[in-house]
């Protein structure tokens, strides 16, 4: 499937779940790895807001574009953001979504605009 750029610069984002191991098998707790690199991949929730609508989303980040002094609330900025539809068939049923990846997540400021009042 194609792999679509998401261009995230008029859109705020605000971390929603911290950093954790994303799990490849949940049976054995083996942790998913990089296909290229082979480094530790994690997931964080956030949601994304742009022109006026929200999406709570997870996104996968390699370990290491994993910035140091993330804030659940606090806005971050996600660079280079990829979504990638998927679709599967699971015990019968068909699944389909979007897989969101990130090459890495870093604290942001909120836009100036944010909150101002009229």
């Amino acid at each position: 499937m194609r792999t679509i750029r998401v261009e995230t610069s008029a859109a705020t984002i605000l971390l929603t779940e911290a950093p954790e191991p994303k799990v490849r098998d949940r049976q054995t707790g083996e942790i998913a790895k990089d296909a290229v690199s082979g480094e530790a991949l994690m997931t964080i929730g956030v949601v994304y807001i742009e022109d006026g609508e929200s999406s709570l989303i997870k996104v996968t980040v390699p370990e290491g574009g994993v910035s140091e002094g993330l804030t659940l609330g606090a806005p971050v900025s996600l660079q280079g953001l990829l979504a990638r539809p998927w679709e599967s068939v699971f015990n019968g049923q068909q699944r389909h979504s979007i897989a969101f990846r990130a090459a890495a997540v870093t604290p942001a400021a909120f836009p100036a605009t944010m909150g101002a009042t009229a």
